[in-house]
């Protein structure tokens, strides 16, 4: 993989977070904590990133 923005990787207990939400939201909501994770030069989503995410999403 040669495109260093897809290179963002999930800890297994922000992982974990992710599955609570529903279904059919789930691919929506990984795209914008991604996003909102290299916008702050994140490489990893953690559960302090992906609570952020939410704060800011919600």
């Amino acid at each position: 993989m040669s495109d260093s923005q897809d290179a963002v990787v999930w800890t297994p207990e922000a992982e974990a977070k992710l599955k609570e939400i529903p279904f059919f939201v789930r691919p929506a909501a990984r795209r914008k904590i991604e996003q909102l994770a290299r916008e702050q030069g994140q490489t990893q989503i953690t559960i302090e990133v992906y609570d952020q995410a939410r704060k800011k999403f919600s």
